[in-house]
This record gives structure tokens, C-alpha cells and sequence, in this order.
């Protein structure tokens, strides 16, 4: 399986901006869609956005659709979460997901691996 490591996490005032780095090793890193779910205390993990594989295509949820861009960049093994505008219920631990891309957006059932999670904290 792929190996995934997410990075930039941290603590941001509301209408800040973050962005989330997730750098995979291990298997052909173009052969997976890439998602971004996330996962509040005591909430199930919910999906955030998602890139299929030749990055030409994403799906965003309701809840960050405008303010969120999901990328990523094969050459580097990268996928990328860029996070504007954030609001305090944008508070949670957020996890890179690989799967095989067979549908938009992914459920945690389809996820073939997943990353550590990184913390993203967003004060009032």
C-alpha cells in the first residue's frame, strides 16, 4: 500500500488560511485519488474534498465547497489541501486518504490508506 504523511496543521484565528501537505511513498502515487476527511471530538470522520488521479477533476463537501481547494502534484507525490476563511467548526483532526478512485467523492469504506492526521485548531 501506499504510505501517506500529512504536514501544516495548527492553530489559526477564524478567517485564517492553512494549508495541509500530504506526501506519499511506497506505491505509484498516480494510481490513487486522493481525498482530505476530517474528524471533530466525539463525530464520526467525514469527508472534506477529494482529487482523482490526473488532478483534472475534485469534489468538495457542502460545508467547504468555495472556501477549500484540493490539488496535487504527481510529480512530486503531493497531494495538497488549501484552507481559507476558516471558521471555528472547521476544528478537527484532519486525515489524508488514498483510494482506488472508483467513485466521487470516496467513503471511509473505499479509503486504502490513510495518514497520521494533523491537528487543525481554529480560535473565535
Amino acid at each position: 500500500q501506499v504510505q501517506l504523511v500529512e504536514s501544516g496543521g495548527g492553530l489559526v484565528q477564524a478567517g485564517g488560511s492553512l494549508r495541509l501537505s500530504c506526501t506519499a511513498s511506497g506505491r505509484t502515487f498516480s494510481n490513487y485519488a486522493m481525498s482530505w476527511f476530517r474528524q471533530a471530538p466525539g463525530k464520526e470522520r467525514e469527508f472534506v474534498a477529494a482529487v482523482i488521479r490526473s488532478g483534472l477533476n475534485n469534489y468538495y463537501a457542502d460545508s467547504v465547497k468555495g472556501r477549500f481547494f484540493i490539488s496535487r502534484d504527481n510529480a512530486a507525490n503531493t497531494a495538497y489541501l488549501e484552507m481559507n476563511s476558516l471558521k471555528p467548526e472547521d476544528t478537527a483532526v484532519y486525515y489524508c486518504a488514498a483510494d482506488p478512485g472508483w467513485r466521487l467523492p470516496p467513503t471511509v469504506n473505499d479509503v486504502v490508506s490513510w495518514g497520521q492526521g494533523t491537528q487543525v485548531t481554529v480560535s473565535s
